[in-house]
């Protein structure tokens, strides 16, 4: 695949971002070195090769699923710089 200065140009609307027009050349070079990287990393053989969290081997930590106490509605909403009628309240920022 290949991206040509006219498709650079749409790209950089798309993302609202102005290019000047003498440097659209520049930009479409840029997306066809990326995508030639892409393509490279599509070529590497990764079956068998399992997923990975980190580069050294560790297990995500885990916490048994059970039933808390709960019910500290009234001692948590003590901490709430305004609370009503049982909710934290906050203030309204959509018109």
């Amino acid at each position: 695949m290949s991206i040509d200065t006219e498709t650079a140009r749409r790209v950089a609307k798309l993302a609202r971002i102005r290019v000047e027009e003498e440097n659209l050349p520049v930009l479409a070079q840029e997306f066809n070195n990326i995508l030639g990287f892409i393509e490279q990393l599509n070529e590497v053989d990764v079956e068998g090769v399992a997923p990975m969290t980190s580069v050294t081997p560790m297990r995500l930590k885990r916490r048994e699923d059970v039933v808390t106490d709960g019910d500290m509605q009234e001692k948590i909403l003590s901490n709430a710089p305004d609370a009503r009628e049982g909710f934290f309240a906050v203030p309204k920022v959509v018109e």
